[in-house]
């Protein structure tokens, strides 16, 4: 991954974050890693646990930031958070996967602009 790949990346993260704290969800992690890879955002949004997996594009050459979450990074988050509730100790009545995708635009040498699409329960 090359650094301004990476950079877009946590700037998609962060945004999402942002995002999510200005609609009343409540952050319980961030980059959580497991044996198995690793989960972007959790987040409690009333009293459902939301697992959430942004993707940050700044063009669409290789598809939508949405499209990029094939059927097999479905089923690795599911596995990611199968582990995370087992692990994790609170009682959680409900969760559900949403994806958090993100469109930014290029300038002459930097991105000028983004838009989030935020979409519930994605898989």
């Amino acid at each position: 991954m090359s650094d301004s790949r990476a950079a877009l990346g946590q700037r998609g993260e962060r945004m999402a974050e942002a995002y999510l704290l200005q609609s009343g969800y409540e952050i319980v992690g961030r980059n959580i890693r497991t044996r198995r890879g690793e989960i972007d955002l959790v987040a409690i949004d009333g009293e459902e646990l939301v697992f959430v997996e942004v993707r940050t594009r700044s063009g669409q050459v290789f598809g939508t930031a949405a499209e990029s979450v094939t059927w097999r990074k479905r089923q690795k988050l599911r596995e990611l958070a199968l582990e995370y509730l087992q692990n994790d100790s609170r009682h959680i009545p409900s969760f559900r996967f949403d994806v958090i995708a993100i469109h930014c635009s290029r300038g002459d040498k930097s991105i000028t602009e983004c838009s989030l699409d935020h979409i519930k329960h994605a898989f």
